[in-house]
């Protein structure tokens, strides 16, 4: 049950965090957030403190209950983080119904508040309104109202269409008591061979920008408060020019390289979310290679170890003094089942877990993502490799943030409202209609918009009652093909299945099995572009063909038919061939040689 409310002799209701009977300034309302954040600093034990500097990993009961033993990518009883080691930053993963994470929510709160200062917790959650479902990325949106990926939302070419959808967004997690988003993704979509364009908003970095600056809003307002959302931007200093296109969540994947000397062009976003008072940044996993900033050679370990660029560029030359959290499992490798990925100790691989742990607090950054090895922050202290003055440092920004969002006060939901709020349904007519009207149409030769009545043949499309559905394309006025973007599946490491890297061709046999329907009747092919696709084979024989970045099959036919008029621009380039691919550089936009569709091109119907 919720701490209930005490009263001064004077009268001042206040929540008794702590249980000594007397109104502490940390739980005074009436002081600003700065004041209490300072008070509860002083009073916390080396243990608490360290706690906070840890967010990991947290999954929720069937039912809305707490879960009481490792779970299937968290890595212990919910009791035994929160209570055991103090934690209070935790990523949600799988969430079924909004009464259900209400629930969970307010139960999670209930036992921090039998903690000994009764921290609340912050919820957060990577991107979970669109269709990727990838437990190292983000989630399908479930009960949520469902928009385009963040291509999509660039696609749209509207900074209130990116407006509205973080506003809803904020709503939505609001309800269900998650606090902070980690999100927005705004590296720059430079390498189209990079597994993780879908959520960025694309590769011009003057639009990305304002982009950035539309989606802090939407899910901050103008300043943190209780109806905010606290966002983590990422990933510092920009995580697209991944050397051959491969990520760096794996060990091949490691580099980052900047052979067109385009590093500040990539900070460009990171400017304008300091600017707009992002909460957080989180640096990638990328060991930059070769990289000079201002005259000065940068150390080749990932970005979350290196002090040049935490500290000496985000901190001391880009004036940034919010919280900056670490991408996950830099520490220890990861354990899941029998897998095992190791962790992303990408040039310090040599270096043990403690002495990860101590290199990446003098670089600067404020909390681990993905542990919860308490001990060894504990350890480095009192062996006085890190001084508590440090731990303070970053413990006050953690602090500052919960109290600017009020969870102090009112870490509470109302359960019944989360059930009318998330996935309202106007909320879903929204997020349709930005599917739709994010449809990019590239080819049209008079086929599109598609008329009511017509028989069509289709594939991996439910087609809608305005078409009569036919079996074979001879029998067809109009063949509907639906793609997705190709991709090289891999399945070695623990995450790798869900990551689509390697090629950008499509196999030859699909090609020639397409032409051949093309011979039969006029052929409209959707491809579903989580990256660029080589779409030149298909150009010669399609009647038209369009792009999609997340869309059902019901806003792809919206679209297709004009219902709702698909205004799409490309917010990445479409590659003429894999060996002009090959041949750009990875950190420079638009730099494939003769693109098929250039960057913002798009035809209306």
């Amino acid at each position: 049950m919720p701490i209930p409310t005490s009263t001064t002799p004077d009268g001042f209701e206040f929540r008794d965090l702590n249980g000594n009977g007397v109104l502490d300034p940390y739980e005074d309302t009436r002081l600003s957030p700065q004041e209490r954040t300072e008070d509860l600093l002083g009073r916390l034990s080396l243990a608490e403190k360290a706690g906070l500097m840890f967010q990991t990993v947290i999954e929720v009961g069937a039912d809305g209950e707490l879960v009481e033993a490792p779970g299937r990518i968290s890595k212990s009883a919910t009791s035994d983080v929160v209570v055991g080691k103090y934690l209070n930053h935790f990523n949600v993963h799988e969430i079924r119904t909004a009464r259900q994470a209400a629930s969970w929510s307010n139960r999670l709160q209930a036992l921090a508040e039998t903690t000994p200062h009764g921290i609340p917790v912050t919820i957060s959650t990577d991107p979970r309104h669109a269709f990727v479902e990838n437990a190292g990325v983000g989630f399908s949106a479930g009960p949520f109202s469902q928009w385009p990926e963040g291509l999509g939302l660039a696609a749209l070419d509207d900074l209130d269409a990116v407006r509205r959808f973080a506003d809803v967004a904020r709503q939505e997690y609001v309800a269900v008591g998650i606090r902070a988003a980690l999100h927005p993704q705004v590296d720059l979509a430079t390498e189209p061979r990079w597994g993780r364009q879908a959520q960025t908003l694309g590769h011009d970095a003057d639009r990305v920008a304002e982009f950035t600056a539309a989606y802090l809003e939407g899910f901050q307002t103008s300043q943190l408060g209780p109806q905010s959302v606290a966002c983590t931007t990422k990933h510092f200093p920009g995580g697209g020019p991944q050397k051959d296109g491969e990520d760096a969540h794996f060990p091949y994947g490691r580099e980052q390289v900047y052979p067109g000397g385009m590093f500040d062009y990539h900070l460009k976003p990171f400017r304008e979310a300091i600017r707009r008072g992002t909460a957080a940044m989180m640096p990638y996993y990328g060991m930059p290679i070769g990289l000079e900033v201002n005259g000065a050679a940068i150390e080749e370990v990932g970005f979350g170890y290196n002090r040049q660029i935490v500290t000496g560029l985000l901190r001391e030359e880009l004036g940034y003094d919010g919280v900056v959290v670490t991408d996950w499992e830099l520490v220890n490798d990861n354990h899941v089942g029998d897998q095992v990925l190791p962790a992303r100790a990408w040039g310090v691989e040599s270096l043990s877990p403690s002495e990860r742990m101590a290199k990446i607090v003098d670089a600067g950054c404020d909390q681990f993502g993905g542990e919860e090895c308490i001990d060894l922050l504990v350890d480095l202290v009192n062996r006085g490799v890190v001084t508590e003055a440090r731990i303070d440092e970053s413990v006050r920004r953690l602090l500052l943030v919960k109290f600017r969002l009020g969870l102090f006060d009112s870490p509470f939901v109302d359960e019944e409202a989360a059930e009318q709020i998330v996935g309202r349904a106007d909320f879903r007519e929204q997020g349709f209609a930005a599917q739709a009207a994010s449809t990019t149409v590239l080819v049209n030769s008079g086929r599109l918009p598609l008329t009511p009545g017509l028989r069509v043949y289709s594939e991996n499309i439910r087609l809608t009652d305005d078409f009569e559905a036919v079996a074979i394309p001879e029998q067809a006025d109009v063949a509907l093909v639906r793609l997705m973007a190709p991709f090289e599946p891999r399945n070695d490491l623990f995450l790798e299945a869900w990551f689509h890297q390697g090629s950008l061709d499509f196999p030859p046999g699909l090609i020639h099995r397409l032409a051949r329907i093309s011979d039969h009747c006029p052929l409209v092919v959707v491809v579903t572009l989580d990256r660029p696709a080589v779409l030149t084979p298909l150009v010669p024989f399609v009647s038209a063909l369009v792009a999609d970045f997340g869309s059902s099959d019901a806003a792809v036919l919206a679209a297709l038919t004009g219902k709702i008029p698909p205004r799409g621009k490309l917010p990445i380039e479409i590659p003429r061939s894999m060996d002009a691919v090959r041949a750009s550089r990875e950190d420079v936009p638009s730099e494939t040689e003769n693109p098929v569709f250039p960057l913002h091109f798009g035809l209306s119907l």
